[in-house]
């Protein structure tokens, strides 16, 4: 039995080899791969020495020649096929370890010129785990250091890999090539001028009970790349499989955390905020979250950006939560909250990385692609445009307020006090139809003085500055933009308001 192996990827290869060669295999390598077997004292045959032929090209053609594919692509089962290797010479491979070239990490270090990517392309380690993969029945192929146990443990129990196994080793180099050459098009079409095509990499993650609703299969797939507040790299601690509909509350809920740093706690319901807030720890942040909306919390979700403590689980024991994240729980904690058997708790990694990401949405017969709206503009005194000028504590307020407003869904008004939200109003066809929701929100809950009011959009006439006036909203957070901004600016300095227009809006369709 002979092994062909050329990896980049060197991880656990010298172990591998060494065990194949104990049991008999004779291995045959190339370049870097050979001469790291040989100093790990594993025997080891040049495949110039089966080849008949050097490497030639700076190294660019050494494995595609017919003693290589001819032994790798021959059926075992057809005569002609074996008395055609027979009569050339040629001898069967029966196993090819292969990872290839790092492509994708050169191109994506800053200032990689196009000369240099294009030497990371391979060539040979695709063709030869394509011929393999194909001769499955055969041929077993490995591409990923993770497979090297399993194979192994195959062949000391019988000689040889299993064909259910060759066939899954198969399918894998078959995705590994794709992934590979998918990389290689999107970075060669855009060197070249042409238009953009979208390729996705995902994994399935789980299988879902349903969708959105009960008669819709759904799937979760995940991505290879880490994102921090990422539901696909997060660690279920207890309770329940996640829904589809967890998923998309949950992070919504990640995305409204990822704007602070300070102690800060949301609860979500139907991917809106329905009490959000900031306090001295994460005891205070839950309870002024909590006491925001007691009503619509019920069956909420809740994400915090400090750790679970014992004090806070005791006080969030009591209410019907579906999920609680955070970055981690205190062991007290998760004793107290694991007494709730369907409470899902999810532990989620919350480490910034400064990366910029695309958000994609699926539309009938295609896809929408757009930069993720990460970055949220902190509100200061410069942005004050009415004569009254804010006090400190609006200034905070107003800041808070416009982190929040940008995660409600459009129209959207969020109604603040003291670091905590007093009403939500979401999703209405007319702005002041939003802002009417959260301030009677507001003024149900006993609040009706020193409010701040952020909308997601403009202004387009005055009549919502002259209902926040009625309510007790002192405070005002907008984009401006609208051909009417002056009317919404004189309303504001009659009433004596306090007005911040930020320039940007943040639309959350």
């Amino acid at each position: 039995m002979r092994a062909l192996i050329s990896v980049s990827d060197k991880t656990g290869v010298a172990e591998f080899a060494r065990e194949l060669s104990g049991l008999g295999w004779q291995i045959i390598a190339t370049g870097g791969t050979m001469e790291m077997l040989r100093r790990s004292g594993i025997e080891t045959i040049n495949i110039s020495d089966v080849t008949g032929f050097p490497e030639i090209c700076d190294g660019r053609v050494k494995t595609l020649h017919p003693k290589v594919h001819g032994g790798l692509l021959a059926r075992r089962d057809d005569e002609s096929h074996v008395k055609a290797l027979r009569d050339n010479d040629i001898e069967y491979i029966d196993l090819v370890c292969v990872n290839l070239y790092p492509f994708r990490r050169t191109i994506e270090r800053e200032g990689v010129e196009i000369d240099e990517a294009i030497e990371n392309i391979d060539i040979g380690g695709p063709s030869m785990l394509r011929s393999a993969a194909k001769n499955y029945r055969d041929v077993t192929v490995v591409c990923d250091p993770s497979d090297y146990g399993r194979v192994l443990e195959e062949i000391r129990a019988g000689g040889n890999t299993a064909v259910e196994t060759r066939m899954q080793l198969s399918a894998k180099a078959y995705t590994h090539t794709a992934e590979y050459d998918m990389c290689i098009a999107g970075y060669m079409r855009s060197q070249a001028g042409l238009s953009e095509k979208l390729f996705l990499d995902l994994d399935l993650k789980q299988e879902l009970r349903y969708g959105e609703n009960p008669h819709q299969s759904a799937k979760f797939f995940a991505s290879g790349d880490n994102a921090p507040y990422s539901l696909a790299t997060a660690r279920q601690l207890h309770g329940k499989e996640m829904s589809y509909n967890n998923i998309q509350d949950a992070n919504a809920a990640l995305n409204i955390v990822a704007e602070f740093d300070e102690p800060f706690c949301v609860g979500l319901k139907h991917m809106n905020p329905c009490g959000a807030a900031v306090g001295r720890d994460i005891a205070e942040a839950w309870r002024k979250a909590y006491e925001a909306d007691k009503v619509s919390i019920f069956g909420g979700i809740v994400a915090c950006n400090r750790e679970i403590t014992a004090e806070t689980a005791e006080a969030m024991k009591p209410v019907f939560l579906e999920i609680v994240m955070a970055p981690s729980f205190s062991p007290e904690a998760l004793e107290i909250l694991s007494s709730k058997k369907n409470l899902r708790l999810i532990e989620v990694d919350m480490t910034r990385d400064g990366k910029s990401r695309k958000q994609y949405v699926g539309v009938n017969g295609g896809m929408l692609v757009q930069d993720a709206d990460s970055t949220t503009e902190r509100i200061d005194d410069t942005m004050c445009v009415t004569r009254r000028r804010p006090t400190a504590a609006e200034t905070a307020d107003a800041d808070f307020a416009w982190r929040i407003v940008k995660h409600v869904k459009s129209n959207a008004i969020v109604v603040v006090r003291d670091g905590h939200t007093v009403g939500v109003g979401a999703g209405q066809m007319n702005r002041v139809g939003s802002a009417g929701i959260a301030l009677e929100q507001a003024a149900a809950a006993g609040f009706g003085e020193g409010l701040v009011l952020a909308s997601d959009g403009f202004f387009p006439f005055d009549d919502t500055v002259t209902l926040a006036g009625r309510y007790g909203v002192t405070t005002l957070v907008q984009p401006g933009g609208s051909v009417r901004d002056e009317d919404s600016l004189k309303k504001a300095d009659e009433l004596g308001m306090t007005m911040f227009v930020t320039g940007v809006r943040h639309f959350k369709h």
